[in-house]
């Protein structure tokens, strides 16, 4: 893309090993990222086909100031998502915008289904389909090494390299299972693990050694080093690298936000125990930035293991945020950092979706005191707190080792359909909540959000901004956020870095590489791209007002008391009606 007219695309069908390159001029107005991404599943899908039929696509795509600029690291999967049967959206950072980019590609589009467990190995030159069979069953953290040791032993295939892979949760097709990226990122919600999975695919590795040039590079180097300086010496960034997300716990607790014991109550009595203060004095023992970034929000934590009898330890390190705090940790009354990152370390070995397996042991905790289901189905008897049991749930989850751990590999909002209790299965239109109870924004800002994630549209942040509600200036900032976000992941940019891209840098940015866009241009760059986003999930039959929210968020008090479920119908309503209209554009 830089320095090109068009949007460099290779597509790669598994099943017939067909390869081909396209220029797409036609791509260029969608500017990138999600842009572009959503144009190409709109493309390929297959709506008359379920989400893991192998013909059905996963996108890959990398935004149009990937790894040019400070914090622009992250590249956008999209695929149909087999958790929710519609829009499935995941971005991750590491490595791989800036390896696509040193490969020559802008977006990968993978079709069809390899004939034998396979990983693909991606350069500028070259695209091979390879032998995965004995990679097949392995644990997250053993794979990277094992491509790492095929693909660039004796100097070969030496380059800017990145490795994403699945565990067993994506081979066995859960749900909600992630992607592994370059060891500490990932592609976690919505279940692109299982889509890779079920295209027998365990890992990609891609790299290149391109060197491209910046044609303006006395106006570029200003802009960037005003990018630069605004990261690394103002405040507007330093909480990101200093704590973390985790930073987040208290203050959420104290305001009676977080969720905790499956949203029984939205505050926890050992909340400083588990904040992110606890686990810098406890664990902290590195941190990292993705590549491109200067910041360092990357936490490390480590704790010991008891592997064998006889005091034998091992040191293991793992990343930890708010997100994986609240839903492994709060949601299931998890008491103590080294037991958080103890479950954290589960998760991450079998590859599933951290908020989702949280939300959806949550549930099962619940069912099983309510009698919903027994412990002949859990197999461990599981309970808020009991750390180790929770353990063992995520390897049978992963593996799913009967009916009940199959069924619950489907999303809380299945597994309650089948076996009661769907009035706390604390999922928004089959994706299991994030870690905001905050209020309307929150919870309307998921109903109707392109994926339904708090990152959507950022409800949460809605809620604790407005001094007074009002529901259609909710709406209005719902909707407005939707359609910029829209505009900024097509760069594709860290969230954490959105007060600093604001639109003039934006522009500025964009316009020392060769674009030529004003301001007005970006507010129609992301209406567009949301407009397409719609236009994927009604195809694929999602209708918003069959949306049903679990009556527990309207009987545990949020940030801004009990909500009105009414209210909230009405909002949802309120906000189709501009989605509609946005349709007919």
């Amino acid at each position: 893309m830089l320095n090109e007219k068009y949007i460099k695309v290779l597509y790669i069908d598994l099943e017939t090993e067909k390869i081909r390159i396209e220029q797409r001029e036609d791509l260029m107005p969608y500017l990138g990222g999600v842009g572009i991404a959503s144009v190409l599943l709109k493309e390929n899908i297959k709506p008359e086909l379920e989400p893991l039929n192998p013909m059905q696509p996963v996108i890959f795509a990398i935004g149009s100031g990937a790894y040019i600029f400070p914090v622009l690291t992250k590249t956008v999967a999209m695929f149909i998502s087999p958790l929710t049967g519609e829009l499935g959206e995941s971005y991750a950072g590491g490595r791989m915008a800036m390896s696509l980019l040193m490969a020559g590609y802008d977006a990968l589009v993978l079709t069809g289904k390899a004939k034998n467990h396979s990983y693909l190995s991606i350069s500028t030159h070259n695209v091979n389909i390879r032998d995965a069979r004995a990679m097949w069953g392995m644990p997250v953290s053993t794979v990277g090494q094992n491509v790492r040791d095929r693909e660039h032993h004796d100097g070969r295939a030496i380059g800017k390299r990145t490795i994403i892979c699945i565990g067993q949760a994506g081979e066995n097709c859960v749900a909600f299972a992630g992607v592994c990226v370059d060891t500490y990122r990932h592609f976690g919600r919505m279940g692109l693990g299982a889509c890779l999975g079920s295209k027998n695919i365990k890992a990609i590795s891609i790299y290149g050694n391109r060197s491209i040039p910046v044609l303006n590079d006395k106006q570029y180097f200003k802009v960037y080093k005003d990018i630069y300086k605004r990261c690394t010496e103002t405040d507007s960034m330093a909480k990101y690298h200093d704590v973390g997300t985790p930073i987040n716990v208290l203050p959420l607790n104290n305001s009676g936000a977080l969720p905790t014991f499956n949203l029984r109550a939205t505050s926890f009595e050992h909340a400083d125990q588990i904040s992110g203060e606890a686990f810098a004095h406890n664990n902290l023992v590195r941190k990292m930035s993705c590549t491109g970034c200067p910041v360092g929000c990357i936490h490390i934590g480590m704790y010991r293991r008891e592997f064998d009898k006889g005091h034998e330890y091992e040191a293991i390190s793992v990343a930890y945020d708010f997100e994986l705090i609240y839903a492994l940790g709060t949601f299931l009354g998890i008491r103590t950092t080294d037991e958080i990152l103890a479950i954290i370390e589960e998760v991450e070995e079998y590859g599933l979706d951290a908020m989702s397996t949280g939300v959806c042991l949550g549930w099962a905790t619940e069912a099983l005191e309510h009698g919903h289901i027994t412990i002949d189905d859990t197999i461990v008897k599981l309970e808020f707190g009991e750390s180790r049991e929770y353990i063992k749930a995520i390897k049978y989850l992963s593996t799913g080792v009967n009916e009940f751990y199959r069924a619950l590999g489907k999303g809380s909002r299945y597994a309650a359909s089948k076996y009661g209790g769907e009035n706390f299965a604390m999922q928004i239109a089959g994706n299991e909540m994030a870690g905001y109870h905050t209020g309307y924004g929150a919870l309307v800002g998921a109903a109707v959000g392109a994926r339904h994630s708090h990152l959507c549209n950022g409800g949460y942040s809605v809620d604790q901004s407005m001094k007074d509600f009002n529901e259609d200036a909710y709406i209005e900032k719902l909707f407005a956020e939707e359609c910029e976000r829209c505009m900024t992941n097509s760069l594709v940019m860290c969230l954490f870095a959105r007060k600093i891209y604001d639109r003039q840098t934006i522009l500025d940015a964009l316009n020392s590489i060769g674009w030529d866009l004003t301001n007005d241009d970006l507010g129609i760059i992301g209406k567009r791209i949301y407009k397409t986003k719609l236009e994927i999930k009604k195809a694929l039959g999602f209708e918003q007002e069959k949306v049903k929210l679990p009556k527990r968020f309207f009987e545990t008090p949020s940030m801004q008391g009990k909500l009105d479920e009414e209210t909230a119908y009405r909002m949802i309503k309120k906000y189709s009606e501009k989605t509609e209209a946005l349709l007919r554009e």
